[in-house]
C-alpha cells in the first residue's frame, strides 16, 4: 500500500530543474513523483519500503532541497513587507549596469579611463547580481547537466574574464583607449577589446526577467490564505447556559454557538434553535439564499441574513467544508500540468551545442597555429555572441506590455505560463451566478389578480418588506421609490412575513403563507408562479384584507454583454458549457438566453471539479470563468482559469487571468491578449535565436568584430523591445 506526501523544494531556476527532481525520485523502487516548478511542490506517492528521509535524501542529492509539509495548525508564515532579495539585486544591478552599457555604445562618453570605471561598476554586478546563475549552473555541472543557467553563466564570465585579461595583460587598460564606432567584419587579437556592457547588460536583462517569474509564483498560496480567512475569527459559544468569545479555533465538536444576524458561521454544525435565510452564495454559488430552521445543517463560513440562530457544532477544524475547499484548491494547483518555457526546452540542446562549438573553435585555431590569442579571441566570441541577451528580454518585455495593456483594458494576466494555455483551449466552462449573470437579486415581473394594480401589489409588499432583513424582501422594497410605514410587522419562520401597511393586512410571502389564511391564489396567479419557478426565479406571493393580491417574481439578472461574449467565445474556436450549483431550471433559462447549448447543474464545489476533470480526461483543454469561493478550487483545475474581478479574492488567487471589471465580454479580450502576446514572445524568441545561430559561425571563424558583435546584440535587443510594443495597439471588442 502507497502513501502519499507533499514535498516542498527549493532551488529550482527552471523547468529542467524540475523534470532532473522528478526523474531522480522515479527511479526509487515503486515510487511514482509529480514535480511541479510553479508551485514548488512535490506530490511523491511511494510504497512501504521506502522512507521520506529517503525521499528527502534524493532530492538533496540531485542539488536542491526538500522539506516536508508542516502541520495544519501550524499554518502558513505570513508574508510581510520583507525585502525581497531579488528586486534588491535586481534594482542594484540596474542601477551599476546603465552608465557601463551607456559608456560602452557612446563614444562620445568615453573619458580618459573609462573602461576602470566600468570595470568598477560592473564587477559587483557579474559577481553578485548573477550569483543566481553562476550557483544554478554549478549545481547543474556537478550533475552533469546544462540549462540556460549555464549558459548565462559561462557567457557573462567569459565576457568578464575576458575584459579583465584585456584591461590587465592586453591593451585596453591604457588610458584614451576607446572602442571606436565602426562595423566591420575582420579578425582581430581581442587584446583590445572589453564585454563588460554585455557582462552587465545580461545579468541586469536576466535578473528582470526572473523576477518577474517569482513574482507571479509567490501567489501561489495567496490563494489558500484567503479561502481560510473567509471562516469567522471568533464565536459566541455556549457552555453551561453562559455565552463567551473565543477563537474558531477552540470550538471543539458539540459545543453551541450563536450566530447574529450579519455574523459568519463559524464552522459547520445543525441548527439547534431559531429560524433565518442563510446567504451561502460564496461558498455554493447559489444566489437565493438558503431556509434554514431546527434540524437544518448550516456551513462555515456562511452569512447569517436573518434572525439569530443557535448552532451545535458536528465539524471543526481540517474536517470542515471551507478547509476541505482549501485541499480541493491546494491539489488542483498543485496537478496543473507545467508548462515549460520556449527558451527552457531549447537550452537542453542549444546549451551543449554552443559549449562545444566554443571549445571546437579553440581547438581548430590552436591546431592550425592562429596563435593562443586569436584563438582564445574566437572562442570567447562564441559564447559571447551565444549569450542570450535578447532572450533574456524577449519574454519579460513582451509580457510587460501585454499585461500593461491588459491592465488597461480590466485584464490581470499572472505569468507567461497562462498565455501557452490560452493558445491551446478547447472548452471554456462557465460559471452562472456573478459570471453570466448579475449575481443579485431583482424584480423581474409583478403580476397582479384581475382588478388589482401591479403598483399596489409592489409598494404594499415593498413597504412590508422594508423590516425584512432577508435577500430577497430587500430586492423587492429596492424596486419602491417611497416606502409607506409599517406597523404590527412579524415574521413567519421559512414562509414570509405579515404586518399593517395603509390600514391593510398584508401578507408577503410563500404561497403556502397565503393559504394559511385561506388567501388561495387565482389561476392567473398561480399560472405565473409555474412560469416564474420553470425559468429559476423566486415567485413571491402577495396578499392583503383576506384575498391574494398578486405576485412579484424576483431572481437573478443575465448581464448585458453575456451574449454577445459567448457569440465572441464562440468565434475564438471555443465551445462554451455553463457550470453552476443552480437548479436544472434557471440553468437552462439563462444557457438559452445567451447561447449556451450544454449546461451542467445541481453541481457541488467538488463536482465542479470532477466536471473539469472529466473534460480533461476526455483529451479537452478547459477554460473555466468564474466567481466565487465555490469556484477557486476548479478554476486551479482548469488549464486556465478567468476570475472575475468582482467576485471573491479566492477565486481571483486560484485564477491565472483576472477580469478587473466583472463583465464576460472582458474574457474574450483577455483570450484575444493572451494569444497576441504568446505570438509575441514566440516571435520574439525566434528572432532571438535566429540572431545567435546567424553570428555563430562568424565568430568560430574569429571574423567578429567586437563592435560588430555590440551593433549585433543591441539591434536584436532593440527589435525584440519594439516587437513588443506593438503590443500597445491593441484594441478592446468592447465598443
Amino acid at each position: 500500500m502507497s502513501t502519499d506526501v507533499e514535498l516542498a523544494i527549493t532551488g529550482m531556476t527552471c523547468a529542467s530543474c524540475a523534470n532532473r527532481i522528478e526523474r531522480k525520485l522515479n527511479k526509487l523502487d515503486g515510487v511514482t513523483a509529480t514535480v511541479n516548478y510553479a508551485t514548488e511542490k512535490a506530490k511523491v506517492s511511494y510504497p512501504g519500503n521506502v522512507s521520506t528521509d529517503d525521499l528527502l535524501r534524493t532530492v538533496e542529492a540531485a542539488g536542491y532541497v526538500a522539506a516536508l509539509p508542516t502541520p495544519p495548525d501550524a499554518g502558513a508564515p505570513a508574508e510581510g513587507p520583507a525585502v525581497d532579495p531579488l528586486l534588491q539585486r535586481l534594482l542594484v544591478s540596474t542601477a551599476l549596469s546603465i552608465p557601463v552599457v551607456a559608456m560602452a555604445m557612446v563614444p562620445a562618453w568615453q573619458f580618459t579611463s573609462w573602461q576602470w570605471a566600468s570595470l568598477a561598476l560592473a564587477a559587483p554586478v557579474v559577481v553578485w547580481g548573477a550569483w543566481p546563475f553562476h550557483r544554478a549552473a554549478w549545481t547543474n555541472l556537478r550533475h552533469g547537466a546544462t540549462t540556460m543557467d549555464t549558459l548565462v553563466s559561462v557567457g557573462v564570465l567569459a565576457a568578464f574574464g575576458w575584459s579583465l585579461w584585456a584591461l590587465f595583460l592586453g591593451t585596453a587598460g591604457e588610458p584614451g583607449m576607446t572602442h571606436a564606432f565602426r562595423i566591420s567584419i575582420d579578425r582581430t587579437d581581442g587584446a583590445g577589446n572589453i564585454y563588460l556592457e554585455a557582462a552587465a547588460g545580461v545579468t541586469t536583462f536576466l535578473l528582470a526577467g526572473r523576477w518577474l517569474e517569482h513574482r507571479s509564483k509567490r501567489q501561489s498560496g495567496a490563494a489558500l490564505r484567503a479561502l481560510l480567512e473567509l471562516g469567522a475569527r471568533d464565536v459566541a459559544v455556549v457552555r453551561e447556559g453562559v455565552e463567551t468569545r473565543i477563537p474558531t479555533d477552540q470550538l471543539a465538536v458539540g459545543d453551541t454557538f450563536v450566530v447574529r444576524p450579519g455574523e459568519k458561521v463559524a464552522t459547520d454544525g445543525e441548527v439547534v434553535e431559531g429560524t433565518s435565510a442563510v446567504d451561502a452564495s460564496m461558498l455554493t454559488g447559489e444566489s437565493v439564499p438558503v431556509e434554514v430552521r431546527p434540524g437544518d445543517t448550516v456551513v462555515g463560513g456562511c452569512v447569517n441574513a436573518g434572525g439569530r440562530l443557535l448552532v451545535r457544532a458536528t465539524r471543526v477544524g481540517a474536517d470542515t467544508q471551507l478547509a476541505q475547499m482549501a485541499r480541493l484548491v491546494e491539489d488542483a494547483q498543485n496537478g496543473k500540468a507545467e508548462v515549460q518555457r520556449l527558451a527552457d526546452r531549447i537550452s537542453g540542446v542549444f546549451v551543449p551545442i554552443v559549449i562545444g562549438l566554443a571549445v571546437a573553435t579553440l581547438g581548430f585555431w590552436l591546431g592550425a597555429g592562429g596563435g593562443v590569442t586569436a584563438a582564445f579571441t574566437a572562442a570567447v566570441a562564441v559564447l559571447i555572441i551565444a549569450c542570450p541577451c535578447a532572450l533574456g528580454l524577449a519574454t519579460p518585455t513582451a509580457l510587460m506590455v501585454g499585461t500593461g495593456r491588459g491592465a488597461q483594458l480590466g485584464i490581470l494576466i499572472k505569468g507567461p505560463e497562462v498565455l501557452e494555455s490560452t493558445r491551446r483551449v478547447e472548452v471554456i466552462v462557465l460559471d452562472k451566478t456573478g459570471t453570466v449573470t448579475t449575481g443579485e437579486m431583482t424584480v423581474h415581473d409583478v403580476v397582479a389578480a384581475d382588478g388589482e394594480s401591479p403598483d399596489d401589489v409592489r409598494r404594499l409588499a415593498g413597504a412590508l418588506e422594508s423590516a425584512s432583513e432577508h435577500p430577497i424582501g430587500r430586492a423587492i422594497a429596492a424596486s419602491v421609490d417611497v416606502l409607506p410605514p409599517v406597523e404590527d410587522f412579524a415574521n413567519r419562520e421559512g414562509l414570509g412575513v405579515q404586518g399593517i401597511v395603509e390600514g391593510h393586512a398584508v401578507l408577503v410571502g410563500r404561497p403556502r403563507l397565503l393559504e394559511g389564511w385561506s388567501q388561495h391564489l387565482s389561476p392567473s396567479l398561480v399560472e405565473a408562479v409555474a412560469r416564474a419557478q420553470g425559468e429559476g426565479h423566486t415567485p413571491v406571493a402577495v396578499g392583503w384584507d383576506g384575498r391574494a393580491r398578486g405576485v412579484i417574481v424576483v431572481g437573478d439578472t443575465i448581464k448585458p454583454t453575456s451574449a454577445r461574449a459567448v457569440a465572441g467565445l464562440k468565434e475564438l474556436g471555443l465551445t462554451p458549457i455553463l457550470l453552476t450549483g443552480d437548479n436544472e431550471a434557471a440553468a437552462r433559462h439563462v444557457a438559452d438566453r445567451v447561447g449556451i447549448e450544454t449546461v451542467v447543474a445541481d453541481v457541488l464545489p467538488a463536482d465542479k471539479v470532477a466536471e473539469v476533470q472529466r473534460l480533461q480526461a476526455a483529451g479537452k483543454v478547459v477554460a473555466m470563468v468564474g466567481d466565487g469561493v465555490n469556484d477557486a478550487a476548479a478554476l486551479a483545475q482548469a488549464d486556465l482559469g478567468l476570475a472575475m474581478g468582482t467576485g471573491t479574492d479566492v477565486a481571483i488567487e486560484a485564477s491565472d487571468l483576472t477580469l478587473v471589471r466583472g463583465d464576460l465580454l472582458v474574457a474574450v479580450d483577455a483570450i484575444r491578449l493572451s494569444r497576441r502576446t504568446l505570438a509575441t514572445i514566440k516571435g520574439n524568441l525566434f528572432w532571438a535565436f535566429a540572431y545567435n545561430v546567424a553570428a555563430l559561425p562568424l565568430a568560430a571563424a574569429g571574423l567578429l568584430n567586437p563592435m560588430l558583435a555590440g551593433a549585433a546584440m543591441a539591434f536584436s535587443s532593440v527589435f525584440v523591445v519594439t516587437n513588443s510594443l506593438r503590443l500597445r495597439g491593441f484594441r478592446s471588442s468592447i465598443g
